[in-house]
């Protein structure tokens, strides 16, 4: 196992660290954070695992309690997975730009799904029901994760704290 690999206790702290941010930030914003139309701020941190790989866990732990509030149960696994997809892939991107679009792609398509079943079940509503919540989850995606995320790309680097434990990215 190489050193970068190891998920030492300093990491285990980060993703934790991460974890309890991301559900705070869910969870206190007054926003819309569930349903159709969101912009969830705390994914603009989708885009960390470009520069940490223990946000991966971090980021799954967070959404998932952040999801036990939504109205809908079945949250609770296709928003966190949305969200695990989207990090997993995050930290395979290799360009910085390209970092914010596995979020945006992967919840406007499980969550935008998710959505449109629970509201039509399905039959031929689902279809027209799914192509609005994709793009509405998917535009409040773009937004939170563009726009914020974009901007912790750019300023995390900065930090002399944080520059030495980045994947080499930034």
């Amino acid at each position: 196992m190489s050193k970068s690999s190891r998920f030492t206790v300093r990491r285990l702290s980060t993703a934790g660290i991460i974890a309890a941010v991301y559900a705070s930030l869910t969870l206190l914003l007054p926003i819309p954070q569930y349903g159709g139309i969101q912009i969830r701020v705390a994914e603009a941190m989708t885009v960390l695992p470009f520069l940490f790989p223990e946000a991966i866990p971090g980021l799954a732990v967070g959404c998932f309690l952040a999801n036990l509030a939504s109205p809908f149960v079945l949250d609770w696994l296709v928003g966190t997975a949305a969200t695990l997809l989207a990090a997993l892939w995050t930290a395979r991107t290799r360009n910085r730009w390209l970092a914010p679009l596995p979020p945006v792609i992967c919840n406007a398509v499980l969550v935008g799904a998710e959505i449109a079943w629970f509201e039509t079940q399905s039959g031929a509503a689902f279809w027209p029901a799914y192509a609005f919540n994709a793009i509405t989850v998917g535009l409040g995606e773009a937004v939170a994760c563009y726009i914020l995320g974009s901007l912790l790309l750019r300023e995390l680097p900065k930090v002399p704290a944080l520059r030495n434990r980045m994947e080499g990215r930034a």
